[in-house]
């Protein structure tokens, strides 16, 4: 009888263990303020209500979901499939959509056009502190030392005090640019 169980448990406990090591694989297991999601392949996008990848072209994912999954490829270092995921936006022209555009243009190099979506972010939302970490780090980059600190400021009248992250992570690359 105990044989019999155990066989018939043997692949249910495997399969428990498995996606446990799979998640933690995938990045779960905490660290991160956003659950672990999975990496679609190029051309495809998270849809948050089937928590299944569907194409990128798809009606069905909202315009939040695509902007959210944008960010998460750009964070990964997936910059033009970033781009190109947030080019299918209806509505392109919000703050963090913008913002995501201009951390993903910066990131391949092309600063002075990232700077120009931060600044359209900033004037659909000026109190959006991470879209001012984002334009501080393009003018430390740019060698405007004095415009990135007007941002770390910004961010310190956002935030009330120089403890959220947005103004320590300004504030390092601003001391990092200093010592070079």
């Amino acid at each position: 009888m105990n044989i019999r169980v155990a066989v018939l448990m043997t692949p249910l406990l495997l399969t428990v263990a498995l996606s446990g090591s799979l998640a933690l694989a995938n990045g779960g297991g905490g660290g991160d303020d956003m659950p672990s999601r999975p990496n679609c392949p190029k051309g495809q996008v998270l849809d948050t209500r089937s928590h299944r990848c569907v194409r990128q072209t798809s009606n069905l994912v909202p315009d939040e979901d695509r902007t959210n999954y944008a960010w998460q490829l750009a964070k990964d270092g997936r910059y033009e499939e970033a781009l190109a995921l947030l080019d299918t936006l209806k509505q392109p022209n919000t703050a963090k959509a913008l913002n995501y555009r201009g951390y993903a243009t910066r990131k391949l190099g092309r600063t002075d056009e990232g700077i120009g979506y931060y600044l359209q972010s900033v004037k659909l939302d000026p109190q959006y502190a991470q879209v001012r970490e984002y334009l501080g780090e393009a003018y430390v980059i740019k060698g405007r030392l004095d415009l990135a600190q007007e941002q770390l400021q910004q961010i310190r009248s956002i935030c009330g005090s120089t403890q959220c992250e947005e103004y320590q992570d300004l504030a390092e690359a601003i001391n990092d640019s200093s010592k070079t």
